[in-house]
Formats: structure tokens, C-alpha cells, sequence
């Protein structure tokens, strides 16, 4: 009987060995595990560019008069300088949103262009959305611009635009020419409603209030946003600008008669719409040294019209810029 016992009792010691390491482990995979998921430690330096709703209504009074300026949902991500951004290679940008990025600038200088300069790396990135909608309040109805949520993955950054900068009666005037100066961005209002749009500033025109770059320097004009879609992009049915059917085939009852195809004229005929839009930037860091200049930027435009058989709606984006003097 005492041999029974001691076998058991190195027999249940030796089974609960292993149960306590298994827990051990198990313990230790939920500290590294929590300690994973745990948020990062964030520096101290507050972004330079940080908007605000001051910025917002000093940037954009002149062209969104009257309209309320739109908050921020969320406070940016760690800034980072151009030089810093220089130094990374392509592993270590790839997959971190940092290639959606536009630089801080650190400094409040003062840059004086000289003739033949241009505005080049020009960088414009959008923090905030909103699109108009009318409201119905007690029996009445008024245009608001609504708070809307960006849908596009991290690709709706303006980036490498350049242009030469002249003098007009001693006020600086910036003309946009090259770069990537478009990207195609769709937003989602609260009820579940999508609006797409060409984010742009071809063609822009920007006039400034004086000879220099400093902070509180002010300039804003117009430019082109091209139609959301190509002469070549067909439609569910096969339709197209410059190919693909010029009617609904599977819908001939609707297209004969009398009236012909009046009632889906618009969807039938494909145009390329070019609509105008509104920028308006503010500078508030100058590097003098790395000739940078940073600010603010608030613009309107309209959103796409599906080749001309919807009405668009009025755009209002909001956000930081970045541009170098060469």
C-alpha cells in the first residue's frame, strides 16, 4: 500500500509539472501579448501644421465666406520633416502611410523669390471633408456643409506639383503646371451616401497679398477639375464618351417612340465635364535655410457629375501644404 501511494503521488507530481509550465507560458504570452497592443509612447513636439478652426476660418474667409468652418475628426498623425523623410529608403516607407504624408516645416522666416524661381515638391494633403447638403429644420430646408468620412485608401495627397512664381504689381502670383496634380477621392456622408470627386489643382492661378514669403502670407485663385471619369471609361451598360453603345441595347422599349430617348438622354449621351473649383492657402512656417514654406489650405469644387447625368454637390476639403522655393 505505501509503494502504491509514493508511485501515485510521483505519478500526479509529474503530471502537475507540465500543467504548470503550460500555464507559465500561457501567462507570459498574455503579457506580450497585452504589452503588443499597447499604445506606442508619442513624443512631446506637437505638428507645426496642426490645423485648427482659427486656421480654417483665417484661410478660407475669402472664398467660403459665411460658411462655418468644418473641425477636424482627429488630430494628425507624428509630423516629419523633408529631411527626415530624405532619409528613409523605400522598405521603410512602404506600408506606413508616410508616402501620404506632406512635411513639417520648422522655422518663421522670410523667403523673397527672385525672378525665374518656381514653387517646386509642392505638397497638399487633406485633413477634413465636408459636402453640402440641405438640411430640413421645421418646415424649412438650408444648405449645410456636412461632416463626411473619406473612403479612399492612403493615396488622395497631391504630391511633386510645381510651377513658376512671378510678380504682379508687387504681389506674388503662383501658376500651377506639372505634377501629380489630381487623385480621384470618394467620401461617405453619415447616412451611408457616397460622393466621388477629383481632388485637384490643375490650371490653378494663385495670387498672393505681397513680395515674400512669411508667416500669415496669404494667396488663393481658381483652377480646373476634370470630369471623375475618361471618354474611354463604359458604364454598367456598355456605354461610353468616345466608345461602347450609344444607347441602353437592353432597354429599346424606353429609347423609341415619340419622345425618343428623352428619358435617358443624359445617361446615353456621355460628356466630359470641366468644372471650376477655389483654393485658398495661408503660410505659417517659413525655413529660410531649406527655402520651405508650409501652411493651410482650405478649397471648393464640385464633385463628379457621372459624365453628366447627376447633379454634384459642392466639396469643401480642408488641410496642410508644403512647397519648396527653387
Amino acid at each position: 500500500i505505501n509503494a502504491q501511494q509514493t508511485s501515485f503521488a510521483q505519478t500526479k507530481h509529474h503530471h502537475q509539472y507540465p500543467t504548470m509550465k503550460f500555464a507559465a507560458a500561457c501567462s507570459l504570452a498574455l503579457v506580450a501579448s497585452a504589452s503588443a497592443f499597447a499604445p506606442a509612447a508619442t513624443s512631446s513636439r506637437n505638428s507645426a501644421l496642426q490645423l485648427s478652426k482659427e486656421d480654417f476660418a483665417n484661410a478660407g474667409k475669402a472664398a467660403l465666406a459665411g460658411v462655418a468652418a468644418v473641425a477636424l475628426m482627429g488630430q494628425p498623425a507624428q509630423a516629419i520633416t523633408k529631411s527626415e523623410l530624405n532619409e528613409l529608403t523605400y522598405l521603410q516607407v512602404k506600408g506606413t502611410g508616410l508616402a501620404n504624408r506632406c512635411p513639417e516645416v520648422v522655422g518663421e522666416g522670410k523667403i523673397t523669390p527672385k525672378s525665374g524661381q518656381k514653387l517646386v515638391e509642392m505638397c497638399i494633403e487633406p485633413k477634413a471633408w465636408a459636402v453640402e447638403e440641405e438640411i430640413g429644420k421645421g418646415g424649412k430646408t438650408e444648405k449645410k456643409f456636412v461632416n463626411s468620412k473619406v473612403m479612399t485608401r492612403q493615396t488622395y495627397t497631391l504630391d511633386g506639383v510645381e510651377g513658376p512664381i512671378e510678380t504682379s504689381g508687387g504681389n506674388l502670383v503662383f501658376k500651377e503646371k506639372e505634377g501629380i496634380d489630381y487623385a480621384a477621392t470618394t467620401v461617405q456622408l453619415p447616412g451611408g451616401e457616397r460622393v466621388p470627386f477629383l481632388f485637384t489643382v490643375k490650371d490653378l492661378v494663385a495670387k498672393g497679398n505681397g513680395p515674400s514669403f512669411v508667416p500669415g502670407f496669404q494667396m488663393g485663385g481658381d483652377f480646373n477639375t476634370p470630369s471623375y471619369r475618361t471618354g474611354l471609361f463604359l458604364d454598367p451598360k456598355g456605354r461610353g464618351g468616345t466608345t461602347g453603345y450609344d444607347m441602353a441595347v437592353a432597354l429599346p422599349g424606353l429609347q423609341s417612340g415619340e419622345e425618343g430617348d428623352d428619358e435617358l438622354f443624359k445617361e446615353n449621351n456621355k460628356v466630359f465635364d470641366v468644372t471650376s473649383g477655389r483654393i485658398e492657402m495661408e503660410v505659417n512656417k517659413v525655413n529660410e535655410e531649406e527655402q520651405e514654406i508650409g501652411g493651410v489650405f482650405v478649397a471648393t469644387q464640385l464633385s463628379d457629375t457621372d459624365m453628366g447625368s447627376k447633379v454634384p454637390k459642392k466639396i469643401l476639403t480642408k488641410g496642410i501644404f508644403y512647397a519648396r522655393v527653387d
